[in-house]
């Protein structure tokens, strides 16, 4: 049921999306791109890779340890992980890399917010080879000191290393601080250091000033200091997508990438307001700031004009889908 349905918002969002909207492969790293991996039908989480430049690593929203590394010249494959020194995985919804260079991996769903007493988080070496190969992965047992709650997004700060997670429920959640180092002999314990909005998934700046929380609907950047999220965060033009479960920034900042659920699922490049272009220090081609740049797909009708009207269909289709596939959950 749940799949059919998730299946369903990613059909009716691709039907809404603009003609045009997707831009030629094989092009540009850190660009709109498609995965073109049949196995990956709920990718959950979205990293950009320290090591290999254009490649993101992502996972699906199931119960088996396997990581999958997309280059986005291409939207093709180029490595698939698999985690031994782990159990089976629950529900893994995020993932991360460090300043060490390790990624994380956070198996922290609880659809019943509460029917686990505790979550994982997985870490393992960013590989230096790309290829399909098995890695050995640490297993850290996650707690919150207020209680067990259902979680999608995790993120881990690039120059402090600290593990942060923040807690998903539609009335608001809790940005939740793991101790200093994670011990995988022990309980982590994660303790409740802000308040957040309905989250998806989340991501820290390269530079660590800066932290990224999406939601259905919408997304918010906010400014982050001494382990702080700032007072209240400026809104960015997230992109409509059907089951929209995953945000990172580019790798060197200028840009925030938005993935979704679904077979064939799109990621699409999103520039920060004023932030210069991909590595060369110019606008890319979707940059507000870019001479004769195209208008953002989130805002242009079919025709290259804006279209107010498009996007409040749109958003209220998003709203009657979402609040329909809840209740149909509800009811089993």
């Amino acid at each position: 049921m749940r799949s059919a349905l998730c299946a369903l918002g990613a059909a009716a969002a691709l039907a809404l999306l603009p003609a045009g909207h997707a831009r030629a492969q094989g092009q540009e790293p850190d660009r709109d791109f498609t995965i073109e991996d049949a196995r990956i039908t709920e990718s959950s989480g979205l990293a950009a890779s320290r090591a290999h430049p254009g490649i993101y690593w992502t996972h699906n929203d199931q119960d088996a340890p396997l990581i999958y590394g997309i280059d986005s010249r291409t939207g093709k494959t180029v490595a698939t992980l698999t985690m031994a020194g782990v159990g089976t995985p629950r529900d893994m919804e995020a993932i991360s890399v460090g300043p060490d260079g390790d990624i994380y991996v956070g198996d922290i769903g609880d659809n019943l917010d509460g029917s686990w007493d505790h979550v994982w988080i997985y870490r393992f070496p960013e590989p230096k080879t790309l290829k399909d190969q098995t890695v050995r992965a640490k297993q850290y047992v996650v707690k919150y000191a207020d209680g067990a709650r259902n979680a999608e997004a995790l993120m881990v700060h690039p120059k402090t290393g600290r593990v942060y997670i923040a807690s998903k429920n539609e009335d608001g959640g809790g940005l939740y601080a793991g101790p200093e180092r994670l011990s995988p002999s022990g309980t982590n314990v994660f303790r409740r250091v802000g308040e957040v909005p309905w989250v998806t998934d989340g991501a820290f700046s390269p530079d660590g000033g800066r932290l990224v929380l999406r939601g259905y609907f919408t997304a918010e950047e906010y400014a982050w200091k001494d382990g702080r999220l700032g007072d209240g965060g400026t809104a960015v033009g997230a992109p409509f997508q059907g089951q929209a479960e995953s945000v990172t920034y580019t790798p060197d900042g200028s840009a925030f990438m938005f993935g979704s659920e679904g077979r064939g699922s799109r990621v699409v490049r999103v520039e920060r307001d004023g932030a210069a272009g991909p590595s060369d220090g110019t606008p890319g081609p979707s940059s507000p700031h870019a001479p004769d740049a195209p208008k953002s797909p989130t805002a242009q009708g079919e025709d290259g004009q804006g279209s107010a009207t498009t996007g409040f269909l749109v958003l209220a289709g998003a709203t009657v889908l979402v609040l329909g596939i809840k209740r149909l959950l509800r009811k089993g």
